[in-house]
């Protein structure tokens, strides 16, 4: 097969892989190397299905031993497979890096033979990459669930972050679509990943680790999966959990019927939660609720939870503490360190706080003269309002997978 047959094979077989972040590590190429990572951010290329990416995003091989029923590149599935040395991968990333079409490198594969075997190709892959070519860019590399821990090890020596994904929400999702194997194998790389973090072992992947889950595959709810989500960055120090939209690719009584559209704004909302939980101090017992445990279609987490609990509210943005503004939909981070800072030299009014960067659609229902619906009053119709601007931001939304038609043309859409 043709080197670029198996790299239009194999970057195919990696896109449904969430990892597009900033770097979030900093390193200076001495003058013998190439290369570089910044913790800000790292340059842009775009996907063949139009995505905004910084990475080569690739799989070693999608060739699998595994039967996962979600995955694509599941042994049962027939499909054209590749596979690709070190050396073709090492090659092919310093080659594109040097024409700048990537800044750094997402390596993930298939399980070739057994665990182990295939971390020892990876780590070959990004050994020539450090060594032999002095590449000092950024890398992301995928622990696979079974891998002895020295390999773990030698991994994580290498590159700048880890992931080991976690995949479904559930041990009886795991057990019923992926038979080969075990939640001890999943969080076993993490657990080894995450101590060594917390040793601060030296050079030991220094942008910490992520993980992924597969989202609308299984029946788990938003509660569960944001709990799980609360669980692993507080028991294990994740820098990410990315949600995947699921998107059916086989024929499985246990899974969505092919051609299901996949929930995006489900995504879309689990990855607000996300934010909260991460940036806002909300628990996830908070967001979602046994009564209430899936999300309001039509409104964002943070005024689903301001609508059901009008007791807290209205805040005074001109008294009351940063905990309390943070809590004010349409009042984020930054706009609430401009509030504390802008209201020593006067008091703040509606103008104001538009200048301040505050959502004035959302966050009059909810602050002490905002000229809304009072929340605290009314919060069934303060929740009508805020509704209907949710339907109107949230009617449609592109799939990443959708071609995107001629200019003029309506695009495809997912609802």
């Amino acid at each position: 097969m043709e080197l670029a047959d198996k790299l239009r094979i194999l970057t195919e077989s990696a896109k449904y892989d969430v990892a597009c972040t900033s770097s979030g590590t900093d390193r200076v190429c001495p003058s013998d190397g190439i290369g570089s990572a910044c913790s800000s951010g790292l340059c842009h290329a775009f996907a063949g299905d139009g995505r905004c990416i910084s990475l080569l995003k690739i799989l070693m091989s999608n060739a699998c031993c595994y039967d996962c029923a979600y995955c694509v590149n599941r042994v049962s599935n027939d499909v054209p497979r590749a596979t690709l040395t070190p050396d073709e991968i090492a090659d092919i990333t310093i080659n594109f890096y040097r024409r700048n079409y990537i800044e750094g490198l997402f390596l993930s594969s298939g399980v070739i033979g057994n665990p182990d075997n295939t971390m020892q190709l990876m780590i070959k892959t990004v050994e020539l990459l450090r060594y032999k070519y002095k590449f000092y860019g950024y890398v992301h590399a995928k622990a696979i669930p079974g891998a002895k821990e020295h390999l773990i090890e030698r991994m994580g020596m290498l590159v700048d972050r880890m992931s080991s994904n976690i995949e479904l929400p559930s041990s009886e999702s795991l057990r019923l679509l992926a038979p080969d194997k075990s939640k001890k194998d999943v969080l076993a790389p993490m657990r080894y990943i995450s101590g060594k973090l917390k040793e601060k072992t030296k050079g030991f992947a220094s942008s910490g680790q992520s993980t992924q889950m597969i989202i609308g595959a299984t029946p788990e709810s938003d509660l569960q999966i944001i709990s799980l989500a609360e669980g692993l960055y507080s028991g294990y120090g994740l820098r990410r959990v990315f949600y995947s939209a699921y998107v059916a690719v086989a024929d499985n009584s246990n899974l969505p019927a092919v051609g299901t559209s996949p929930p995006l704004l489900r995504e879309h909302r689990l990855y607000q939660a996300d934010w909260l939980m991460r940036y806002y101090g909300f628990k996830s017992y908070e967001i979602l609720d046994k009564d209430r445990p899936y999300f309001n279609e039509y409104l964002d987490p943070k005024c689903n939870w301001a609508v059901n609990h009008p007791e807290f509210f209205p805040v005074d943005v001109n008294r009351d503490d940063y905990e309390r503004l943070l809590r004010v939909p349409g009042i984020g981070v930054k706009s609430a360190r401009r509030i504390l800072t802008a209201r020593r030299y006067g008091r703040l009014d509606a103008d104001a706080l538009r200048r301040l960067g505050v959502v004035m659609k959302r966050a009059k229902y909810f602050i002490e003269g905002g000229m809304g619906i009072s929340a605290a009053d009314r919060p069934s119709a303060a929740a009508a309002a805020l509704s209907a601007i949710g339907r109107a931001e949230s009617a449609v939304q592109l799939s990443m997978f959708d071609v995107l038609p001629a200019l003029g043309q309506a695009a495809p859409i997912e609802v």
